[in-house]
């Protein structure tokens, strides 16, 4: 069976309860049922942190592993050079990492504007809630599987 890594960065261990009319009302073990029901075949290890080291390390696993990675960095998308960093070890590696947003960062305060990561992701998803993720995961199951 195959597996998908699925990591979700700062706050988004709230969603169904943080601002639901921009992340929506959904939470992530609905998210994990989703993607699960979505892909039954394969194994699909959602993780969250709030811990930015955390979140460093499961990169690395992905790195080291050859994992495919769907990766919602939250806040550190927008500054963490050290996330920019380890996204790059997955993907010089040969692995695939998909940067999705549940909303639609350009359409947001201008700081979200920008990414440090997107440069050196496989590809970029935001702005549809839990599709962001399911458009991912088919792509992973298409290409990197």
């Amino acid at each position: 069976m195959s597996s998908v890594l699925v990591l979700n960065g700062p706050n988004l261990g709230r969603l169904g309860t943080r601002e639901p009319d921009v992340y929506g009302s959904g939470t992530l073990d609905d998210l994990a049922r989703v993607l699960r029901d979505d892909a039954p075949e394969t194994t699909i290890d959602l993780r969250q942190t709030d811990a930015e080291g955390d979140l460093l390390g499961w990169l690395h696993e992905a790195a080291d592993t050859g994992a495919p990675v769907i990766l919602n960095a939250g806040a550190w998308t927008h500054y963490s050079f050290a996330l920019r960093d380890a996204v790059s070890l997955v993907t010089k590696a040969g692995g695939t990492v998909v940067e999705v947003h549940l909303s639609n960062p350009h359409a947001r305060e201008e700081f979200r504007h920008t990414s440090v990561i997107s440069a050196v992701a496989t590809g970029v998803i935001a702005g549809f809630g839990f599709e962001s993720y399911r458009l991912a995961l088919a792509y992973i199951r298409r290409n990197a599987l």
